[in-house]
């Protein structure tokens, strides 16, 4: 009976310290920006994503990858300590058609499995609609 009792005392005490340490926790919506529909020249590519570190310890960001070129991400220099807020800066270079990009964020916050988590950025970029100067316009603001 002992041994019982000294084995569930140390499983919940595992349990328990399994979640000490840094947790990130990404403010937007599933992890995910939606640039919507955006024009190429009107729009300079960048997004930002915040996170908290909502653990005990301090949050290190090890490494921000993008699965291609066409997305440049940049990752905190310093530590994010205890409830404080940090920034991952996503540049898509803006090609036309659709956006659909996953960046991988790997750090040391235990409440993601082996301190990485995904996060995404989508929409679709156009081209601006070009205004002919020449077409002849139906309506002139003088022949009212």
């Amino acid at each position: 009976m002992k041994n019982f009792l000294l084995i569930t005392v140390l499983l919940i005490n595992a349990a328990v310290l399994a979640q000490v340490g840094p947790k990130i926790e990404f403010k937007a919506k599933d992890n995910t920006i939606d640039y919507g529909t955006v024009n190429k020249e009107d729009d300079n590519g960048i997004r930002v994503f915040e996170f908290t570190n909502t653990g005990d310890a301090p949050l290190i960001i090890t490494n921000v990858q993008s699965t291609c070129g066409c997305t440049v991400p940049s990752k905190p220099t310093e530590p994010i300590l205890p409830g404080k807020t940090g920034k991952i800066e996503v540049k898509y270079n803006m090609h036309t058609g659709p956006i659909r990009k996953t960046i991988t964020v790997e750090s040391n916050a235990v409440n993601v499995e082996d301190g990485r988590v995904a996060i995404k950025i989508k929409g679709e970029v156009v081209e601006k609609p070009v205004e002919n100067l020449l077409e002849k316009k139906t309506k002139s603001p003088l022949m009212q």
